[in-house]
């Protein structure tokens, strides 16, 4: 995906001849998430995407399918970001974990000059939302829900898999093959960054309203943002890693969100200068 190359080569520019000696240190594959620790000390997470595995039902069907565990350590980041366009959901998950490492790394290094940093806020407290505009959630962001149920109006939620929505969401749902209607003439769109992932945040994109407020949130939307602030993208909400080996010991007894979000993980929101 264009998104993800661009963010790459956005973090090969900034940090030039240093992106060479960084290796990979630690990677965890986790229920929930994927995380991985860079030598610099920064840490990344993305999404696991377990339900593109089908495959890996047993060992022989899905040793080709990771990252070889024997030859992990001491692996160039710049080979492990060579994987983010891999058919394979695991090893792309792992390179856009690194990816994200690798914008915590700069964020140390400097305050972004292109663009706004706000720390330890939710992002869903700086999404634009007019009263009575249309609202479109892509992903079940359960925290989006909650809000939109509160606040009333029309919205709907598109996803790929309806049995993560219960009770009155699903009277929201719309299949992503039915979306484009909604999608063109939504005023704001709430967008999980697991389309990063699994290839549908740019014709998502595409197909949106021209000047809608568009939001990319969650964990594996940490990276740099510059490719998305050009496509229209005003917000995006993710994470920076603050106690990396704590956030991997968690992610490998199968933690989740509830289990790091802020104590490990403060949250951050990014904003475009020019939206």
């Amino acid at each position: 995906m264009a998104i993800l190359a661009e963010a790459a080569e956005t973090a090969r520019k900034a940090l030039g001849s240093r992106l060479d000696s960084l290796v990979l240190e630690r990677l965890v594959v986790g229920i929930f998430f994927t995380g991985v620790k860079l030598s610099c000390g920064r840490a990344g997470i993305c999404y696991t995407p377990v339900k593109d595995i089908p495959q890996a039902v047993c060992c022989p069907s899905s040793a080709g399918r990771i990252l070889d565990p024997r030859r992990l350590s001491g692996l160039p980041v710049e080979r492990l970001l060579d994987q983010l366009d891999s058919p394979e959901p695991l090893k792309a998950a792992a390179a856009l974990a690194a990816l994200n490492a690798l914008q915590a790394h700069l964020l140390e290094q400097q305050p972004p000059a292109d663009y706004v940093l706000v720390e330890e806020r939710d992002a869903l407290e700086l999404i634009r939302i007019p009263r009575q505009a249309e609202v479109v959630v892509v992903g079940a962001l359960v925290p989006a829900l909650g809000m939109l149920k509160k606040r009333g109006g029309p919205w709907w939620v598109v996803e790929q898999d309806p049995r993560t929505l219960k009770g009155d969401e699903l009277e929201h749902y719309l299949p992503f093959s039915q979306s484009g209607e909604v999608l063109a003439r939504a005023q704001v769109l709430i967008i999980t960054g697991v389309t990063l992932l699994n290839r549908t945040l740019e014709p998502i994109l595409e197909a949106a309203r021209p000047g809608a407020e568009i939001a990319v949130l969650g964990p594996s939307a940490s990276l740099p943002p510059q490719p998305l602030f050009q496509r229209g993208v005003r917000l995006v909400g993710g994470v920076r890693v603050r106690r990396p080996d704590d956030l991997l010991d968690c992610l490998a007894a199968a933690g989740s969100g509830y289990h790091f979000f802020d104590r490990m993980a403060p949250r951050m929101v990014m904003l475009s200068s020019c939206l």
